[in-house]
């Protein structure tokens, strides 16, 4: 009968391995990577802990490397953060001279120029521009434009007409308020990530008309951006409404005396997210035939 101890006959193959850092290191590191990604989808502590189903205190604990996670909590937290368990544990790639060199350039530049720099490097090394141009993308609140002008782009070119919003609702079989409803905002969002995604990679041509909220969702913005051509549709709010409402769409006003100047604030809170378009066809005013005319131009040049 062996009597050997397992583990003892194992030692050289263990002592092969290579070093690994701490327990707590790598608490405090995968705190610390949580609380970023967080912070970069614009996520409150609460909304997130609500998202993955955890408490508050306990995702506190993790984005304060104080706590351990069981591998399944780990996984809801990613699902609310919208990223894989392997982006959230994955530790950074080895670090080099020119990505500290870039590194510094870029922590030395204020927000707005940041932004500008980091949307030029995706324009210059994502994607071909003849390649971006093939799809058109048309985005906006309600009431700008965009279903007419895109229907008509698209017929005109030759294209499919493709509108998100419906795209969405063909996936899930439901209307986006009960979406809203059973998944809130950040789950709605996801859904809407993976239709785009779909989209794009199913049609090298189209037009596309998406919703206005999509800029608020940084990472399907800067897809959206990165692989097409995007026209900001814009009016002024009193057209905005008077044209959803002469649609028959009377929700904007329902129970609301505000409304109006909630769409104010959402266009103005926006308004820079919205200017990182290719360009901004203003349809305040104008007929169809007079805004579809400056389109076509934008497209053609």
């Amino acid at each position: 009968m062996n009597t050997k101890d397992p583990i003892a006959d194992n030692s050289k193959e263990t002592d092969a391995l290579p070093a690994v850092g701490s327990d707590a290191d790598f608490l405090q590191t995968l705190g610390k990577r949580v609380r970023e990604i967080r912070d970069r989808r614009g996520m409150t502590r609460k909304l997130v802990a609500r998202e993955a189903n955890v408490s508050e205190r306990h995702l506190a604990h993790l984005e304060g490397g104080e706590g351990n996670v069981s591998i399944v909590l780990l996984r809801h937290i990613a699902r609310a953060l919208d990223v894989s368990l392997v982006e959230l544990l994955a530790p950074e790639a080895e670090d080099t001279v020119e990505k500290r060199l870039i590194r510094r350039f870029l922590e030395r530049l204020p927000q707005n120029r940041l932004e500008e720099v980091v949307f030029r490097l995706m324009r210059d090394f994502g994607h071909e521009e003849a390649v971006r141009r093939k799809r058109i993308a048309l985005i906006g609140l309600r009431g700008a434009g965009k279903s007419t002008l895109g229907g008509r782009l698209a017929k005109e070119e030759g294209m499919p007409f493709i509108e998100l919003d419906r795209e969405i609702e063909k996936d899930t079989g439901m209307p986006a308020s009960e979406l809203f409803a059973l998944y809130g905002q950040s789950g709605y969002r996801r859904i809407e990530k993976r239709a785009l995604e779909r989209v794009i990679r199913d049609h090298d041509r189209a037009v596309i008309s998406v919703g206005g909220g999509v800029v608020a969702q940084p990472e399907t913005y800067e897809m959206l951006l990165s692989n097409c051509l995007t026209v900001w549709v814009k009016a002024q709010p009193e057209e905005h409404m008077a044209r959803v409402m002469a649609q028959g769409d009377l929700r904007p006003m329902a129970g609301n005396d505000e409304a109006m100047e909630d769409l104010k604030r959402i266009l103005e809170a926006r308004e820079s997210l919205y200017a990182r378009a290719d360009t901004v066809l203003d349809t305040s005013g104008e007929t169809v035939e007079e805004s579809f005319l400056k389109l076509r131009q934008f497209v053609a040049s």
